[in-house]
C-alpha cells in the first residue's frame, strides 16, 4: 500500500509468482509500432490542377484530339479529365515495409503503391504500371470511348509530378497501428523484490502490487470445494467453540433466540465493518493506509457485548473476534494483534461500572491510552520508524476510538429497545427521582416511597452478596409497590393521623385492598412504559403469600375454625418469584415491614427476625421457582441484616442528662 511518487520506506517481496500489467513495456511497443510507418506521399493537389488547367485549354486551342479521337467530344473529354484527377488525388506512395505492415493489420492498401525514395523538389515520372492501375480506377465502366482514354492518359503520360508528405493519413495510420498493440504482460517470479527501500513508487511499482494482491485472490480460490469445506470446517469448529463456552458458563444464553442473535449481530456488524475498511485502505490511493497501521476493530463489540451481555461473554468473543481479523483481514503487523486484544479487554474492564452514557466518551479516552502505550512499546523495536509515522498511529487511533464512542451512543438505544434489554444505563435513567411514577409516589405515598428506598438498599446488598444484578434489584424495588399510590391511606406506612381506615372494614374487604395493590401495580407501570422485568418484579414480589394479619382477624371472627373460611381470597394471587432477584425482593419487603416493629434492634433480634421470615416463606412453598440455594438464601439474610444495620446506624441509648446546681454569684 503506497502512493504514486512517495518513496518507499521497506522493501517488498513478491510472495507468489504473477504476470503484471506493464505500462512501460505497453508504450515501448506502441510507440515502436508508430516506427514501423514510413513516409506516405501524395501528388500535391497543386500539379494536378495545373495539369488538368493546361489539357482544358489545350482542348481549345489544339484540336489535334479531333483527329486522335473523332468520336469523342469536348464534354466527355472534360469528364475524363475530371475522372482521371479524381483518381491522381487518392493515389498514396510508400515504401514496401510500410505497405506490409498496414496489410498485416487490415488497413487498405489498394490505393497505395511502392516507390524508392525520391528527392521531392525534382519530381517523378510514374510508370506504366501506374497508369495502367489509373486506367482501371478512373475508367472502369463503359461510358468513355476507348480512343478518349488513350489520348489523356497519353497526355499526362510524359509529365513529371511532384510528391508531399500526407502527415494527416501517416498520423491516423500510426495510431491505428498504436491501438492494435495489445497489453504487455511481465512475469515476475515469486522471491523477487518488486520494490526496493528507498525506491521512489511508479506506475510500475503499483501495477506490480495489485497484480500480486489479485495473485494472492485467485491463489486462495474460495469457491473450489476443498476451500468451501474448509472454511465450512473452521467455521464449525468457531462455533462448537462459542457452543461450549456458553453453554459451561452461560446456559441460558443458549434458551435464549433473541441474546443469540443479538450476539451474532454485534459480530456480524463488526465483520462488515473491518472488512469495508479493509478494502477501502487496499483500494486508496491517497496514503491513507500509511497512517494507519494498526486499525482498532475490537472495542466496538466489547464494548457493546459488555453493556448489553455481560463482562464474561465481551472478553470471549473479543479474544475470537481479534483471531477472525488476524486470519482474515490483510494486515500483517504483530501490533494489530496485541491492539485489538488488550484494547478490547481494557474497554470491557472500565465498562463494567458504566452507568451513565457520557462515560462512553471516557472509557474509549482510556482505550486510547492504552493503544499509545501498546504502540509506543513496538516502536521502541524499531526506532528507525519513530518519528512522523509514530504519531500518525497514535492519531489514527485515537480516531477509531471516536468513531468507537460514536457508534456506541448511536447503536446501543437500538439494540436496548430491538431487543428489550435492561442495561445498566437504562437503570439509572429509570432511578431518576423526576420519573412520573416516583413524583406520584413520593408525594401520593411518602411512607410507602421511603420504605422502597430502604428495601431497595438491602436488596442491592443481598444480590451482589450472591453475584445477581445488584443495581436491578435497587431499581426495580423503587417501582415495586407503585399500586399503592391510589389506596395509600390503606397502607400503614401511610397513615400519619392516626386513623385506622380498615376499623371500618371487614377482615376480607381490608385483604381485597391490600392485595389489589400488585394488580394495580401492574397496570400503572405498563402505561408508564416501564421494562417487563419491573412488572414481573411487581407480580411477583408478594406471590402466593397469605395475608395472614387480616387472615388472623377473619379467623378470630369465626371462633378459629378454618373451614368457615376460604384461605384462597387472603392469599395475593401470584406468581411466584421465578428469579432470584424476585425472591430477594420478597425478603427484602417482608423483613424492612417487620423489622420496625422490634422494640430492640440488634444484629442479634434481626437475625432472628429474618430467619423466621425465611423460614415461613420456605415452608410456604414461595422459593420452589426462583432456583435459589440454601447457601444462597444465607448469604442473603447475612447481607440484608448487615445492610439494615447500616443503614438504620442505631447507636446506644444516652442516659439523661442531669442539671448541675450552681452557686448564685
Amino acid at each position: 500500500m503506497f502512493e504514486l511518487g512517495t518513496v518507499a520506506s521497506q522493501y517488498v517481496v513478491a510472495e507468489v509468482p504473477f504476470n503484471f500489467v506493464d505500462e512501460e513495456a505497453t508504450e515501448t511497443a506502441r510507440y515502436a509500432a508508430g516506427l514501423e510507418i514510413g513516409k506516405i506521399l501524395e501528388i500535391t493537389p497543386e500539379d494536378v490542377a495545373r495539369r488538368r488547367l493546361e489539357f482544358e485549354n489545350s482542348l481549345v486551342s489544339d484540336q489535334w484530339w479531333r483527329v486522335m479521337a473523332p468520336q469523342a467530344t469536348f464534354d466527355e473529354m472534360w469528364r475524363a479529365c475530371d475522372r482521371l484527377g479524381r483518381a491522381l488525388r487518392e493515389i498514396r506512395f510508400s515504401d514496401g515495409r510500410t505497405i506490409e505492415r498496414m496489410q498485416q493489420v487490415g488497413l487498405d492498401v489498394s490505393n497505395f503503391h511502392e516507390i524508392v525514395p525520391i528527392d521531392l523538389q525534382q519530381g517523378i515520372c510514374f510508370t506504366d504500371k501506374l497508369w495502367e492501375f489509373v486506367r482501371r480506377k478512373a475508367f472502369s465502366d463503359l461510358g468513355f470511348q476507348p480512343t478518349t482514354v488513350d489520348f489523356i492518359i497519353g497526355y499526362f503520360r510524359d509529365k513529371i509530378w511532384r510528391l508531399q508528405s500526407d502527415t494527416t493519413l501517416a498520423r491516423k495510420i500510426r495510431k491505428q497501428l498504436r491501438q492494435e498493440v495489445s497489453v504487455r504482460y511481465t512475469s515476475v517470479p515469486a522471491g523477487m523484490r518488486i520494490i526496493e527501500s528507498g525506491e521512489k513508487i511508479s506506475v510500475r511499482h503499483l501495477s506490480m502490487l495489485n497484480a500480486m494482491k489479485e495473485a494472492l485472490s485467485e491463489q486462495r480460490n474460495l469457491w473450489h470445494p476443498t476451500t468451501i469445506f474448509g472454511s465450512l470446517l473452521l467455521t464449525g469448529i468457531i462455533l462448537m467453540v462459542c457452543g461450549l463456552f456458553l453453554h459451561c458458563y452461560h446456559p441460558s444464553i443458549l434458551t435464549s433466540n433473541s441474546t443469540l442473535f443479538l450476539i451474532s449481530t454485534v459480530s456480524v456488524l463488526g465483520l462488515i465493518g473491518a472488512k469495508v475498511l479493509e478494502l477501502s485502505l487496499l483500494r486508496t490511493t491517497q496514503g491513507i493506509s500509511e497512517l494507519m497501521h494498526y486499525p482498532l476493530l475490537t472495542p466496538f463489540a466489547g464494548m457493546l457485548l459488555c453493556i448489553l451481555i455481560g463482562p464474561s461473554v465481551a472478553i470471549f468473543f473479543v479474544a475470537i473476534l481479534t483471531v477472525l481479523f488476524k486470519a482474515c483481514l490483510a494486515f500483517e503487523f504483530q501490533a494489530f494483534l496485541f491492539q485489538n486484544l488488550f484494547v478490547g479487554f481494557m474497554v470491557i474492564f472500565f465498562t463494567r461500572t458504566l452507568r451513565r452514557r457520557t462515560e462512553i466518551i471516557t472509557i474509549c479516552l482510556r482505550g486510547w491510552l492504552t493503544a499509545c502505550a501498546i504502540i509506543f512499546a513496538f516502536y521502541l523495536y524499531d526506532t528507525e520508524r519513530c518519528g512522523v509515522t509514530l504519531f500518525a498511529d497514535i492519531g489514527s487511533a485515537a480516531i477509531f476510538m471516536l468513531f468507537t464512542a460514536i457508534a456506541v451512543v448511536g447503536l446501543l438505544p437500538l439494540f436496548e429497545s430491538g431487543f428489550r434489554i435492561l442495561t445498566d444505563i437504562n437503570l439509572m435513567e429509570y432511578m431518576n427521582p423526576n420519573h412520573e411514577l416516583l413524583q406520584r409516589l413520593m408525594i401520593e405515598a411518602p411512607g410507602t416511597y421511603q420504605h422502597s428506598l430502604l428495601v431497595g438498599s438491602i436488596s442491592e446488598a443481598a444480590a451482589q452478596a450472591i453475584g445477581g444484578n445488584g443495581l436491578f434489584c435497587r431499581v426495580a424495588t423503587l417501582y415495586h409497590d407503585v399500586g399503592k399510590i391510589s389506596t395509600a391511606q390503606y397502607f400503614t406506612e401511610n397513615q400519619q393521623s392516626g386513623m385506622n381506615i380498615h376499623q371500618l372494614l371487614t377482615p376480607l374487604e381490608s385483604a381485597r385492598v391490600i392485595i389489589s395493590h400488585v394488580q394495580e401495580g401492574v397496570n400503572l407501570a405498563r402505561r408508564a412504559g416501564l421494562p417487563e422485568a419491573f412488572i414481573d418484579m411487581i407480580r411477583e414480589h408478594h406471590g402466593t403469600s397469605l395475608v395472614y394479619y387480616f387472615y388472623h382477624k377473619q379467623l378470630e371472627a369465626v371462633d378459629h375454625d378454618p373451614s368457615k373460611i376460604d384461605e384462597r381470597e387472603f392469599r395475593y394471587i401470584g406468581p411466584k418469584p421465578r428469579s432470584k432477584e424476585s425472591a430477594i425482593l420478597m425478603i427484602a419487603d417482608s423483613f424492612e415491614a417487620a423489622c420496625r416493629c422490634l422494640d430492640e434492634v440488634s444484629e442479634e433480634s434481626l437475625m432472628r427476625l429474618i430467619d423466621q421470615i425465611v423460614r415461613e416463606k420456605v415452608d410456604d412453598g414461595q422459593f420452589s421457582e426462583c432456583n435459589m440455594s440454601f447457601e444462597e438464601l444465607e448469604r442473603v439474610k447475612k447481607a440484608m441484616v448487615k445492610a439494615l444495620m447500616s443503614i438504620g446506624h442505631f447507636r446506644i441509648k444516652y442516659p439523661a442528662k442531669i442539671r448541675l446546681k450552681t452557686a448564685p454569684l
